[in-house]
């Protein structure tokens, strides 16, 4: 099966439960049927049973150690996309939640259609979202005014609020479905939420911090943070309705052992989080960006809006409309801070970044991450449940740099249960995991030669952090 052939028979692979996968020394994709039988790149690697069938545990013992090794990476970022937020809904039965899919315009709906089109045809998505519709309504807008036609202006403008309005309750009503869902199933996929976050904020105080960059608008991610105790720190400061600020200080939070004075802590189970594309707390007011106490599951958001000092921002003043195309959200206010942030974070050497639900469409994203790769001592991780854009394989073949790539995409490896539960590491920061661990370590190597006296299989060998070493 050639390059071309998987990349235009990909999406039906994948929906008929096939995976692919390449992990350490794996030179290319692996491609593997929902029944775990490999259907090309079995000449590529030694790792294949005799049968030629995966299983779930030979899944696992390549993944998992790998995994944990990176995460051990000097920096390390992850960058979620929407399929978290589809996964969470699909797992309490509620359907794939807030899309992106396009609207209908009632004014100058033929030409805000076919600009758009236009637009995601030209940074490579092939057909346009709401994201692009609204990003060419507004420039349409900006150009009635400049002419001088006021009533036309003030339509599409009303247009405009009523479509964003209605963009942000679809936002709020995918919060509200998982915030009121069946409590049985709503613990389980928290549950699944924190360990998939524990997975990757558990790093030992010594580590540079986790970076969590996110395109959602909504707020699953603050959620599962705070279910997890994870301390999330972002640029907005303040309490009653924190505003969004530009210096970068490289705040972090510190703590005094009992008993030593002047030799302050790193605490753990702390984070960054940038979310790239706004949020749908996040409201432009006057000349500033304010986070409006918006709880999570609520059933509207226009009473938030009416507090004092908030009366004339309406929906047209909500963050959620990023331009996805031309580099232009790059040059506004607030986010060429939040892309700063972002490249900064990521293209450094000894960087890891692993992306999950994300699905390459934005390139403005995918050329901050091809930057990173020309640095040889980074790492992608790709995690997707799917390829609905055939995006992903276009970016790995086109990158040249696979050898710096690892990727994991079908139904069962970018599964959100079966990441979070099976294959991504465990989190093990405190001192006496930490010590057992270690003797563990010792006893499996003493015992490395002997099947019979070692007890410790590869997969659980894989949960033991080497905390002491740089990388």
């Amino acid at each position: 099966m050639e390059t071309d052939k998987k990349i235009n028979t990909l999406k039906d692979f994948i929906s008929k439960g096939g995976n692919i996968i390449k992990t350490r020394d794996d030179r290319d994709l692996i491609f593997i049927d929902k029944d775990g039988k490999i259907l090309d790149g079995e000449d590529m690697c030694d790792w294949i049973p005799e049968d030629n069938i995966v299983s779930t545990s030979i899944y696992r013992s390549r993944i998992e150690p790998w995994l944990t090794s990176l995460f051990q990476s000097e920096h390390l970022s992850l960058l979620i996309g929407s399929g978290i937020s589809t996964a969470m809904n699909y797992l309490v039965g509620a359907g794939s939640g807030a899309t992106m899919g396009t609207v209908s315009f009632s004014n100058y709906k033929k030409e805000i259609e076919t600009a758009a089109e236009a637009s995601a045809i030209a940074c490579g998505r092939g057909k346009g979202n709401i994201e692009d519709q609204i990003r060419i309504a507004n420039d349409l807008l900006l150009g009635l005014k400049i002419l001088g036609k006021n009533e036309e202006a003030s339509a599409l403008e009303e247009n405009i609020n009523s479509v964003i309005s209605n963009f942000a309750q679809s936002i709020l009503n995918g919060e509200n479905t998982i915030a009121k869902s069946d409590e049985k199933k709503r613990e389980e996929v928290c549950s699944t939420l924190v360990n998939f976050l524990l997975s990757f904020a558990s790093r030992t105080g010594n580590r540079e911090r986790l970076n969590i960059f996110t395109t959602n608008y909504d707020r699953l991610i603050e959620m599962g943070a705070e279910l997890a105790g994870i301390h999330l720190m972002d640029r907005f400061v303040g309490s009653l309705m924190p505003i969004f600020r530009s210096s970068r200080l490289n705040l972090d939070l510190h703590y005094n052992p009992p008993g030593i004075r002047g030799e302050p802590r790193y605490l753990e189970g702390v984070a960054r989080l940038t979310k790239l594309h706004g949020s749908v707390d996040w409201i432009q007011n006057s000349n500033e960006i304010r986070r409006i106490g918006l709880p999570f599951g609520a059933e509207d958001i226009a009473p938030y809006l009416n507090a004092p000092g908030l009366k004339n921002d309406g929906a047209m003043k909500l963050m959620i409309y990023p331009n996805s195309a031309k580099d232009r959200e790059t040059a506004e206010y607030p986010y060429v801070e939040l892309f700063r942030d972002y490249a900064a974070a990521i293209c450094r050497p000894n960087s890891t970044l692993v992306t999950y639900g994300y699905s390459f469409g934005d390139e403005h994203i995918n050329r901050i991450i091809q930057d990173m790769l020309t640095i040889p001592s980074t790492h992608l991780v790709i995690i997707s449940y799917d390829d609905p854009l055939d995006r992903i394989i276009e970016f790995y073949k086109k990158s040249g740099h696979s050898a710096q790539m690892t990727v994991l995409v079908g139904h069962n490896l970018g599964d959100f249960t079966n990441l979070a539960n099976d294959y991504l590491p465990k989190a093990a920061i405190d001192r006496a995991t930490i010590r057992m661990s270690e003797l563990l370590q010792h006893r499996l190597g003493v015992h490395a030669n002997d099947s019979k006296k070692s007890t410790l299989h590869e997969s659980e060998a894989s949960n033991i952090l080497p905390t002491d070493v740089n990388y």
